[in-house]
């Protein structure tokens, strides 16, 4: 049998000393796939977003199989002042080509002009904008997500949105969003996880074709089962529609 995952993770628990944040997780995503992760703080989102990373051990008794590229955009941009844009893009690469590798990725985010700017220059959305080019740039077959928009204005936010959207219909990596927000994981998703207390309490696919309207009545049902999911009460779902 052909196994066709690109993402597989069996029996992941984490502890910080007494607190179990991740509970003998399992979970897997299939190639290509756009998934959101959401959940309340303190659920383990951004422990599981870190292991897959890479940036935090593997517990001895969890078996995590990843793609060999993985890339990972985070809430704040993380440049480095002292460096132009490109050579943002560009770090940690190597070989004759770097400098064209990320005029290309800069191009594709819409910051071709930008390539020789400090990053004190930029504003927060275009500094995200070198962020997502940072992680492109390397190709990867996993990008991870983790609250990449939340610092961002509404309009900011919107055309961002429809950014990463873009940029995943033309690369097509397995992509894995965390974010405590509920609309953007149905705008941006195909798939809605809930995390509560460490486990997966939900899985729920979302069945709405794109381009996806606040207004359309799957899109507020579904709204309103994922708030339900999070435990937010009816009433006050009621007042927020």
């Amino acid at each position: 049998m052909t196994d066709n995952r690109a993402v597989s993770v069996r029996g992941l628990t984490r502890r910080f000393g007494s607190n179990t944040v991740l509970h003998g997780l399992d979970l897997d995503l299939q190639p290509g796939s756009f998934t959101a992760l959401l959940g309340r703080s303190g659920s383990g989102k951004t422990t599981l977003l870190r292991t897959l990373a890479g940036l935090d051990p593997v517990p001895e008794d969890a078996e995590i199989r990843l793609p060999e590229a993985v890339a990972a955009v985070f809430q704040e941009p993380r440049l480095l002042p002292w460096k132009r844009v490109w050579n943002n893009v560009a770090l940690g690469l190597s070989g004759r080509e770097v400098k064209p590798r990320a005029e290309r990725a800069l191009s594709e985010v819409g910051l071709a002009r930008h390539r020789d700017a400090w990053p004190a220059t930029l504003s927060g959305g275009e500094a995200q904008r070198v962020a997502l080019a940072r992680a492109l740039v390397r190709e990867p077959r996993l990008l991870l997500l983790d609250e990449p928009f939340a610092a961002l204005d509404a309009l900011t936010r919107i055309r961002m949105h429809a950014l990463v959207l873009d940029l995943w219909r033309a690369h097509g990596p397995t992509t894995l969003i965390v974010t405590h927000d509920v609309d953007e994981a149905v705008l941006l998703a195909d798939r809605v996880l809930v995390l509560d207390a460490g486990r997966i309490a939900a899985d729920i696919p979302v069945e709405i074709p794109r381009p996806r309207s606040h207004g359309d009545a799957r899109f507020v049902a579904l709204r309103r089962r994922l708030l339900a999911e999070l435990g937010v009460e009816a009433e006050v779902i009621r007042e927020a529609a």
